[in-house]
């Protein structure tokens, strides 16, 4: 039985007529120079809603400073904002819901991708990882990220209000809500572990000060574009890239206890996958439906069967799948009607030109 992952859920002010979630995942397709959103953007988003439902962007970056990757769209420049307005009206065209990721990755990033030569982050220790970028010789590959410069406290509120433009940029180019990147060590999970976050100030220490930028980065973007239309994805059992934390999980409920009381639309929970992050015990999420008011999405290597059970037990509202739209562009429809899922090319996952990105075709035609 598939019966409630087909069933409709208020989501704030937007009805959606499912509960499939369209994860999102980095592709670096964006137009260069300029990390622009492009008409084939467009067309891999509008494939993806022919079987409407919500969709959740690729991390767009909120300014250059928190860029990490290779050919990463951005959302804070008025060729972006024109981008990205063609890729909203294509899904939107098909009756879909899309939310824009507001993304800033700190010390995830490599000095090459910066005009000064630096990274950031809330405390100066390496992340241990790399990231993808694409050389003077154009030519792809993963790279070591240096040693971050320690932010300041001014430096922390400008980054605040780039998020809040960022949301409000996001609004201007026809998103129905943003979703706020605190996910996977990027910037504001570092602020969030002890581990990567060994600041003196009120934005380090103990739990309370190392979700303060958490809480100001969502207040900021609720109040700019309503509380209603403002998502965020946190992920308590990531291990890698230096965020190992025995405090995350005690961390991520006090934080959303918080959020609740902001109103947050909901909390998209990043959980095993590319990690290999422990499975979630059904514990934390009885205490996150106890502290949290607002819709639950979950993501990770789920199969519809495991996210129509934990729908069927309202742990969870919706359940977000990756991988399997890559290459299914009508996934919901296929799991509907029992018909098989193509595979992906994973050499095509990250920048390039259309091939496996927009070559893969709905099963109704892929029949034929």
């Amino acid at each position: 039985m598939k019966d409630k992952i087909y069933s409709t859920l208020q989501l704030g002010k937007i009805e959606l007529k499912n509960r499939f979630v369209m994860a999102p995942m980095t592709r670096s397709r964006s137009t260069q120079p300029g990390d622009i959103p492009n008409d084939l953007m467009a067309e891999y988003y509008g494939q993806r809603a022919t079987y409407p439902c919500l969709i959740i962007t690729e991390a767009t970056q909120i300014s250059s400073q928190g860029k990490g990757y290779s050919y990463t769209p951005g959302i804070f420049t008025k060729d972006q904002i024109e981008g990205w307005k063609k890729v909203t009206r294509a899904v939107h065209d098909k009756g879909g819901k899309i939310f824009l990721q507001l993304w800033h990755v700190g010390r995830m990033s490599h000095e090459s991708l910066h005009e000064n030569g630096e990274t950031v982050g809330p405390s100066a220790i390496s992340p241990n990882a790399q990231v993808w970028i694409v050389g003077a010789d154009g030519v792809g590959k993963m790279v070591d990220c240096p040693i971050p410069r320690e932010l300041t406290r001014e430096e922390i509120k400008e980054i605040i209000n780039d998020f809040r433009v960022g949301a409000k940029n996001a609004i201007e180019a026809g998103f129905d809500g943003v979703e706020i990147h605190g996910a996977n060590g990027y910037l504001i999970d570092q602020f969030l572990r002890r581990t990567s976050n060994h600041r003196q100030d009120e934005y380090g220490g103990d739990i309370e000060n190392r979700i303060r930028f958490a809480i100001e980065v969502a207040k900021a973007v609720a109040d700019e574009v309503g509380a209603h239309r403002t998502g965020i994805r946190l992920a308590p059992f990531i291990k890698q890239r230096g965020m190992d934390d025995d405090e995350s999980v005690e961390t991520i409920l006090k934080l959303s206890k918080e959020l609740s009381s902001l109103g947050l639309v909901y909390i998209h929970l990043a959980e095993a996958d590319w990690d290999d992050a422990p499975q979630v015990d059904s514990d934390f999420r009885y205490k996150l439906r106890e502290v949290y008011n607002g819709k639950i999405i979950v993501a990770g290597n789920y199969t519809v069967e495991k996210g129509e059970s934990l729908l069927e037990s309202n742990l969870v509202d919706l359940i977000a799948f990756g991988r399997p739209f890559i290459a299914n562009p009508d996934f919901p429809l296929r799991i509907k009607n029992n018909w098989p899922l193509a595979d992906f090319d994973p050499k095509t996952l990250f920048g390039g030109n259309k091939d496996g990105y927009t070559t893969y075709k709905p099963y109704s035609e892929e029949s034929k």
